[in-house]
């Protein structure tokens, strides 16, 4: 009996282990401008997803500095042109940037982040876009956001 209920325990421990490692990815940005992936998927389980940027360079944030910023498809380039204007210190981001659903602060070479958003903001009809708002960097870096 007492077999039974630590292997039900370890069963529900680890299914508790999977659901969180779901809600949750981790994404790498190098001084290649590039992003370790093209696409990232959501599930619509998920009450909250955490995306977790690191950054593989070795470049500092003020040469080759990358943030990880998630908007729908069609906002993408305004954010960045009016992220231009915003500078560093804002991270390239309009201060409350309306069409912004996440972002991370930027970040430089051996460095990390990350930024936590609520799955219900998200729609399954709506075509969602990340991507880096530090000047120049939209063109090679972004990505697509599924939510399924």
């Amino acid at each position: 009996m007492k077999i039974k209920s630590l292997l039900a325990a370890s069963l529900l421990l680890t299914a508790g282990a999977v659901q969180a490692e779901q809600c949750e990815a981790t994404i790498d940005s190098t001084d290649s401008m590039q992003y370790g992936k093209k696409e990232m998927t959501v599930p619509k389980t998920c009450d909250e997803f955490t995306v977790k940027l690191t950054h593989s360079g070795q470049l500092e944030k003020s040469v080759m500095g990358h943030n990880w910023v998630l908007a729908k498809q069609g906002d993408a380039q305004a954010i960045a042109t009016d992220g231009m204007t915003a500078g560093m210190e804002n991270d390239y981001l309009k201060p409350d940037d309306q069409r912004v659903i996440a972002a991370t602060k930027i970040i430089g070479g051996g460095e990390e982040t990350s930024v936590t958003f609520l799955v219900d903001k998200l729609s399954g009809s709506d075509e969602y876009t990340f991507f880096c708002s530090f000047p120049g960097h939209l063109s090679m870096m972004q990505g697509t956001l599924v939510v399924k």
